[in-house]
Order: structure tokens, then sequence, then C-alpha cells
């Protein structure tokens, strides 16, 4: 158990927290740089300390050809010495640091500087890059955990996240203990006004795996700061893998629809069937476009049949995006797929028949046998699904409960039931899907 600090001792504490006077004194170069004419400018941070660093981080040694992001640069020794390794640099910082720009014109460098804030970044027309560094930025921001989407959202393979943490000298690794964050109203952390939170270690572990990082992990936790590294991909099957899980269904945690849409928090349900009798949480696997997925949820559902729930991972482009899973052990699953961004569309709706769907009666919804409806239509668009199909018999809407696949001729069944009990009776028939609709025929509907 955590021993209890008094509140005015870890005020006290945290005050403390700040190199604001070694930055003044060092002219304000946080970082010493080694210039190729073999002078050395003395920053706080020394040399020796930002090559372990670097290296701690695990980016191949030789970056060539590879793009790399680098957030809250500073004075820049991350961009300029990724940069000297062949990496294409944006660097990116909420205020043009001079002595980020003397250098960058004393090195000839060719690094992209632009002057964002993290909440501006989406919007920037920046792309993906293979490596993001985010280091001393987290404890900065109001919003951390948006943050964090935002950078996994702009990272293709790793982010490096260095960040103040509360436990940092203490900390050990105890998937029991609920990860905790400090919030700071005014000046609490290190006197200074824009130090907003302080997480512990493991906050910032699950804050990672919440933003849509697959696989995180901590290299190092001393003094006041922790640095963790952060993949988008599970690691290869393993050479002996087991088979794959059959995945049934993948739907929208909500509305059992395929359609998702990057602007909303939203989730995905897997069912699966997996003879691993012991199956945990952490040994689910999803997948979305190849980037992994951490389930945030698992149960057995009967058998062999499961339950997996996972957040939709950030960066997704408009259009249709393979999915599948695996477990710990085992090899992947056949795809199925999920549509991103993708309007509703159809131009014309052709109802080409319409029964009750147990008696396939014709024109008929026989509410004694379940109330469903079975109808078949031409002009549904490819991403058509159980929330973007929607049918009314007379001012009652329908609940679509299935949307098939396409046949040959493009013809799909959408099968809708009753859901509050209409008296019996003659009700027209509307369908809307997209900017179409159709409307006219009468279904007699029997008690």
């Amino acid at each position: 158990m955590m021993e209890k600090v008094p509140a005015d001792s870890a005020r006290s504490e945290r005050l403390e927290v700040s190199r604001l006077h070694l930055l003044e004194a060092a002219g304000g170069w946080y970082h010493s740089f080694e210039l190729p004419d073999g002078s050395v400018i003395p920053g706080v941070i020394p040399i020796e300390e930002e090559r372990a660093r670097l290296a701690r981080f695990g980016l191949p040694a030789d970056l060539t050809g590879r793009s790399l992001l680098d957030i809250g640069a500073w004075d820049g020794w991350f961009s300029f010495e990724t940069e000297r390794r062949g990496a294409h640099v944006t660097a990116v910082d909420c205020v043009e640091i001079a002595n980020f720009v003397k250098l960058h014109k004393r090195l000839g460098s060719r690094v992209d500087y632009r002057i964002l804030d993290v909440y501006e970044l989406p919007d920037a027309g920046l792309g993906q890059f293979d490596f993001v560094l985010f280091l001393g930025v987290l404890y900065h921001l109001k919003h951390p955990l948006l943050a964090l989407e935002i950078v996994c959202a702009l990272t293709r393979e790793t982010a490096v996240i260095e960040s103040f943490a509360i436990d940092a000298p203490t900390w050990t690794e105890n998937p029991e203990r609920i990860p905790w964050m400090e919030f700071y109203e005014a000046d609490e952390l290190g006197g200074l006004l824009d130090n907003w939170n302080g997480p512990s270690v493991s906050c910032i572990v699950s804050m990672a795996r919440a933003a849509g990082f697959a696989r995180v992990e901590v290299v190092r936790a001393a003094g006041t700061l922790a640095t963790v590294v952060c993949h988008r991909r599970w690691l290869p099957v393993p050479a002996d893998a087991n088979s794959g899980p059959k995945l049934l269904s993948v739907k929208h945690t909500r509305n059992n629809g395929i359609n998702f849409h990057t602007a909303k928090d939203e989730y995905i349900s897997w069912w699966f069937e997996s003879d691993v009798a012991d199956l945990k949480r952490e040994d689910v696997m999803a997948e979305v476009s190849g980037w992994g997925v951490p389930a945030m949820f698992l149960r057995r559902e009967e058998g062999s049949r499961w339950l997996a729930n996972t957040r939709l991972p950030p960066g997704l482009s408009a259009g249709w995006h393979p999915v599948r899973l695996r477990t710990a052990n085992s090899a992947f699953s056949a795809e199925k797929r999920i549509a991103v961004n993708m309007p509703a569309v159809s131009s014309e709706l052709d109802l080409t028949g319409s029964t009750d769907g147990v008696t396939w009666e014709a024109n008929t919804i026989d509410q004694s046998r379940g109330g469903h409806g079975s109808f078949w239509l031409r002009g549904l668009g490819e991403n058509a699904d159980c929330a973007n199909v929607q049918v009314w018999l007379g001012g009652e809407k329908l609940a679509v409960e299935y949307v098939s696949e396409p046949d040959e001729f493009g013809g799909r069944q959408v099968n809708a039931r009753i859901a509050e009990p209409l008296p019996a009776g003659k009700y027209p028939l509307r369908i809307r899907f997209g900017g179409a609709e159709i409307e006219g025929r009468e279904i007699q509907v029997r008690g």
C-alpha cells in the first residue's frame, strides 16, 4: 500500500521540481550541442545524457529515409541529431525558440520547423510519421489524453513519451494498482503556470494504450521523469503459433452497424471463437488496417464464443479498413472490414419485394409471429448497415436488425421488426438510405 504523503509536504516537493534557474544560467540552452567544428554549446542537459536518452528510445541507428516528428523540440537537439542520422524531420513547438533558429541556420539544417500548439496538429496537414517524439510536453497540457490520441494518430510505428511522473523514483510495475494523476490548478508544479498535471508512471502507460497504442513499455523511471515507448503494431506472430480464432462478426458497439466516425468516441465489438480456455483480455490482439488495438473488455459468451471490445484506433483515413484478430499464441483470423468516415449515399432505391419475416406472406407482417418484416431492395450503398437503413410503417420506426451483403444483381435483404405493437390494419411503408427514399407500398399488419 502506498504511504500517504501529507498535503503540505507534497506541495512543497512539487514546487521544487523546476530547472528554470538552470536554464537561465545556461543562457536559455536546455540541451548541449557538439557542433561540426568540434566546439560545444553547454546546456542544462549534458551531451552524454542526451545520447543515452536517445539510445533508450530504441530507434534505428540509421534513420535514412524515415520520417520523424519532434513535438516540443525546444532548442532542437533531438531534431538535429535524428536529421544527422538520416531522418526527414519536422520539429514543432508552441512558440519560436531563438536558439533553435540560430542552430538551424548554423547547421544548414533542412528540418521543417513549425510553430503549432499540440491541439492544432490534426489540422496542420503534416501527414503521419514513422516516429514521433513527445518529450517533456505531456504534463504541460490541460487535455493529456486528447493530446496522446493526437500523437497516436500522427504515428505510423513508434512514439516516445517522456514526462514528469509523480512516482518515478519509486515506481515498480503493479497491474493491480489503479493509475492516478495529480491536477495543478495554478503553479503547484515547479512554480510554473503551464504545468497542469502530474501522472503516475502507470497512468502514462494506461493513457497511451487508451489513446490507441498497441504495446507500451516503460524503458526508464528515475528522478522526476518516466520514459515510455509506444508501438502501434503487435509483435510478429510466433513461429509456432496455433491456428487463428474464427472471427464471427465485427460491429459498432452502440448500433451494431459497420460504419465508424473518427470524430466521435466509438468502440468496436468483436465476436469470435477460440479454444483457449483461460483467455485473458491482455491476450486478445485486434488489428485495424495493420494497427494493433488493445482489448478493453473480454467476456466468454457461450462455449468457445467470446466477445471483446476495443476502441476505434486514431489516424484512420476515410474508406474501408480490414480488421482481424489473434490471441497471444495464435495466427490471425480471416479478415472482415469496417467503413470509416463514409457517408451513406444512394441516388435511387428500388423495392423489389416485401414479406413477413417468418411466414413469407407478401406485403404482410404478422405480430403474432414476432412482427418481423423482410424487404428486398436495390440501390443501397456498399456501406449500408442496421444503423443507416431506416424503415417506417406509418409514423412508427421499425428496428432494423439485418442488412445482407449484395447478391449478384446488387439486391439486398433488410430485416426489420415492429418494436412497439401496432393495431391491425394497413400502413404505408417508407424506407430511407442516404439521400434516397421510397414510400407508397402498403403493408398489412396483423395482430
